[in-house]
């Protein structure tokens, strides 16, 4: 009989197993493709980078700019050029609930430029210098130290057209990695103005219209659409033919060598390590002119990718609608950067220490150490806390990692008396106050008053 029932027991948990729906464990979403999430452990490289930004900002009276992610295609089309990687293959756009054509911005400088002419800033004191710190969209190919979403901060001269400007720019941009530590050198290129350009790219197309059949397809379609693009290309079949090339530097006008030699002689009176890069021409239409980039002297020469680079853009107020205004600018990636100050060994300042500690135990203590832990903010006491601790032990560890000089403890004892405990850090010797003397009490201590 016993049997029996273990048998029919048995048979009703198979029917169930089968007629109950299995419950589906929802799936973790992930981070889109070449995003990343920049967790707190890495924030200390992020503030060592802007901080140091800013610094060299404010040393050579730059003002920050910060202008929208989303601004209309249109714009990046026509400053960048529909013709380049950029807004062929790499631009996020899309359409808006109005049906107005968005785009994520891919860099800064056109929106830069087009805040320029819509607050009338050619009305201010000429020129205007601004930077900026802050994420750019690319749909390409992510790979070391390049996402989807990245980061660059800029310094951008408008309004100034004089060879000086192009060295500041220049010698920003260089000093940025050696007062990080990392050994740079810049490589430096002149495109010239639209007239002797013209020479040099009818040049260009005729070179490599004889060696057609050496060159690769994308090659083939730059002959076409963007000839000085040629010249950017890193396929191994197509370098020999590069190498033996026409240089732009022998079809500059007068004008434009001028301005180059003067840009080199700033360069060689700071002393700055550059060579001549006769195949430089950056990937966006904008540039006239000085162009440049910065690289790595510790990198590979086969595997060096610039970490940033500029040049001059005369012609881009203009393309926006603007009137003529010469200005010139670089942008530097912050992922790379960091990847470069990292090998570099640059340590991260460590976390700000505290003067002072609230610890405290119990719950009725707790309460009382958010009332002090409130009155020490206000008067200027660097004060350190971990009120989701319990552990009294944990939190004089703490106060320790972070070289409190005091600590100041409230328990229910505490409470019920109306008192604190001050103790030192360094002796331990702990002595009692009254509670709403504490603030006077630490203030002597430190001689704050």
């Amino acid at each position: 009989m016993k049997e029996k029932k273990l048998e029919k027991t048995s048979k009703e948990n198979k029917e169930k197993e089968v007629t109950e729906p299995v419950k589906k464990v929802p799936q973790t979403p992930q981070t889109l493709r070449g995003m990343k999430d920049i967790l707190p452990a890495d924030q200390g490289y992020w503030w060592l980078v802007f901080d140091k930004v800013r610094s060299l900002a404010k040393t050579y009276g730059f003002e920050k700019i910060d202008t929208p992610l989303l601004e209309e295609s249109g714009l990046f089309v026509r400053s960048v050029g529909k013709d380049t990687d950029i807004v062929e293959k790499e631009m996020y756009i899309f359409e808006d609930l109005d049906g107005q054509k968005l785009a994520l911005r891919p860099e800064a400088t056109a929106s830069i430029m087009r805040a320029y002419l819509n607050h009338g800033m050619w009305n201010l004191p000429q020129p205007i210098k601004a930077w900026y710190f802050g994420p750019m969209f690319r749909h390409e190919r992510p790979q070391s130290g390049r996402y989807r979403q990245f980061h660059q901060f800029g310094f951008e001269i408008l309004g100034e057209a004089g060879p000086v400007a192009d060295a500041l720019i220049i010698m920003i941009a260089y000093n940025f990695y050696a007062e990080m530590g990392v050994n740079a050198s810049i490589q430096i290129n002149s495109l010239g103005c639209p007239v002797c350009r013209e020479n040099y790219k009818n040049e260009l197309t005729q070179y490599y219209k004889t060696n057609r059949s050496k060159i690769c397809e994308s090659c083939k379609k730059r002959l076409v659409k963007n000839p000085l693009r040629l010249l950017d290309c890193k396929e191994p079949g197509c370098l020999p033919i590069k190498e033996t090339a026409p240089q732009m530097i022998e079809f500059l006008c007068d004008d434009c060598k001028t301005h180059f030699m003067s840009v080199l002689e700033f360069l060689d009176e700071l002393g700055l390590p550059y060579f001549l890069n006769h195949n430089l021409v950056r990937g966006l239409d904008y540039y006239t002119r000085t162009v440049f980039e910065i690289y790595s002297t510790g990198d590979d020469e086969g595997s060096q990718a610039a970490l940033g680079g500029g040049g001059r853009y005369d012609l881009l107020s203009e393309v926006l609608g603007g009137k003529p205004t010469p200005a010139c600018g670089f942008a530097h990636g912050v992922e790379r950067a960091i990847a470069k100050v990292k090998e570099a060994g640059q340590v991260v300042p460590e976390t700000i220490k505290a003067d002072i500690f609230i610890a405290q135990l119990g719950e009725q203590a707790r309460r009382k150490a958010f009332t002090l832990f409130e009155k020490f903010r206000h008067t200027g006491v660097k004060v350190a806390e971990s009120f989701c601790r319990s552990s009294l032990r944990g939190q004089l560890e703490q106060a320790d990692k972070l070289g409190a000089r005091y600590a100041l403890i409230v328990g229910q004892k505490e409470v019920q008396d109306g008192s604190v405990i001050i103790r030192d850090m360094e002796s331990g010797v702990q002595e009692m106050v009254d509670f709403n003397k504490a603030v006077a009490e630490i203030q002597k201590k430190l001689l704050l008053i």
